[in-house]
């Protein structure tokens, strides 16, 4: 099966907007095209619902149900249930969140493994814990590859260990971590998992319960729809925290870890990316499915084409030896999400050179501060990051090629 990609392009309003032609998008990383789906969800709430949800009168109970539809559609299509699903302002808020309602959880001296591959998101707010006793353990990437090491892990492991955070994949390294197999060894160690799916989720939503990790973060904003972080939490292990919500939301679970509230209209058009999700299903497939298999065939429909477009890209910046790539280089072990740090030439000037040829990519450290560190890149003005996605094309694609051949 091959992704049709006319069809998927007319499903984002951004490849019909006279500013955006002959500008081709490579820095998806950092935030997606939405879904037209999700906009005339979004719109449509505005309008008609944009009041107090919840209420016995029309507009208030359509905007309670759209809201309810967004949590339950979304766990269908993550094989997870509607009560584990938590919607929040952003990836980097909901970390903060957890780790003030777990902290209480743990003993003075316990131990939390915190990964140096992570976006800022999923390593700050746990580090800040050592101010009230929780002892923080680093799990450094290696110096050259940007990779982390199972054998690292092992050593780190100890009878006080408590949890171990890290990335599915990072957003400058790329390389696709086994959540799997570190969720099934922390758990044989009485230890949970916390993982921040941001820079994996937009290649393919997780199948929640194979992964087992207890804690799944991603960012919706990056995967086609609105500017709102999404917060997969066990239900036996959200009735351990401390609830970080008003008093009498005590024991409420959908509130207990969203202090701020929910935004109605956000959430009420989150199912505006199934809405896409189901659009391509039924355009590619005839198979009735449930979402949590759609999901799955959405996968690899999405991962093929990808694919497809990543080994060029890869096979000419190996061929190069005035650049350095961080993470692998071959596209069966990682995202495409690939940096670059040029040889003979100025971060900044490439850059430049790159953004006259109509390129739209990443140039800086994308709050990925500790890998960079750890790899010795100067964090000022970091690495070019290349990001794409399934609705890119081999057009983009050569574009991006013949503008590195010309800056490099």
């Amino acid at each position: 099966m091959k992704l049709d990609l006319p069809f998927i392009r007319t499903q984002f309003p951004a490849f019909t907007e006279p500013a955006l032609q002959g500008w081709a998008f490579f820095e998806n990383a950092g935030g997606s095209y939405p879904c037209i789906q999700f906009i005339d969800k979004l719109t449509a709430f505005y309008m008609k619902n944009k009041v107090q949800p919840y209420y016995p009168y029309p507009a208030s109970m359509k905007a309670g149900e759209m809201m309810d539809n967004s949590y339950k559609r979304m766990a269908e299509y993550l094989n997870a249930d509607a009560s584990e699903i938590h919607f929040g302002p952003s990836t980097t808020q909901n970390v903060y969140v957890l780790a003030n309602a777990m902290r209480p959880m743990w003993k003075d001296g316990d131990e939390i493994i915190v990964s140096c591959q992570d976006h800022e998101a999923n390593a700050g707010a746990w580090r800040r814990l050592a101010e009230r006793g929780s002892k923080i353990v680093e799990w450094h990437v290696d110096k050259d590859s940007g990779l982390l090491s199972q054998e690292d892990l092992d050593r780190l492991f100890s009878e006080r260990t408590r949890m171990v955070a890290f990335p599915h994949c990072s957003n400058v390294i790329g390389h696709v971590n086994p959540v799997k197999e570190i969720s099934e060894k922390a758990h044989a160690l009485g230890a949970l998992c916390v993982v921040d799916g941001v820079a994996y989720a937009p290649h393919g939503l997780p199948d929640l319960k194979a992964l087992g990790a207890d804690i799944y973060l991603f960012s919706l904003y990056k995967t086609f729809g609105p500017h709102l972080g999404m917060m997969y939490v066990k239900n036996e292990l959200i009735k351990k925290m401390e609830n970080q919500s008003h008093f009498f939301k005590e024991g409420i679970t959908r509130s207990m870890l969203t202090p701020a509230g929910p935004d109605h209209a956000q959430i009420g058009s989150v199912s505006g990316i199934l809405d896409y999700f189901d659009a391509v299903y039924a355009h590619h497939f005839t198979e009735e499915a449930l979402p949590s298999q759609r999901n799955i065939a959405l996968n690899r429909l999405f991962r093929s084409q990808e694919k497809a477009l990543l080994e060029p890209l890869l096979e000419f910046l190996r061929s190069r030896d005035d650049l350095k790539i961080l993470g692998p280089d071959y596209a069966d072990q990682r995202v495409p999400t690939i940096s670059i740090l040029p040889r003979n030439k100025s971060v900044k000037k490439v850059y430049t050179d790159l953004t006259n040829h109509r390129l739209r990519l990443g140039m800086g450290n994308f709050y990925a501060v500790r890998p960079l560190m750890d790899m010795g890149i100067p964090l000022e003005p970091g690495v070019l990051r290349m990001s794409f996605l399934h609705y890119t094309s081999m057009e983009d694609i050569d574009q991006l090629i013949t503008g590195l051949k010309t800056a490099l």
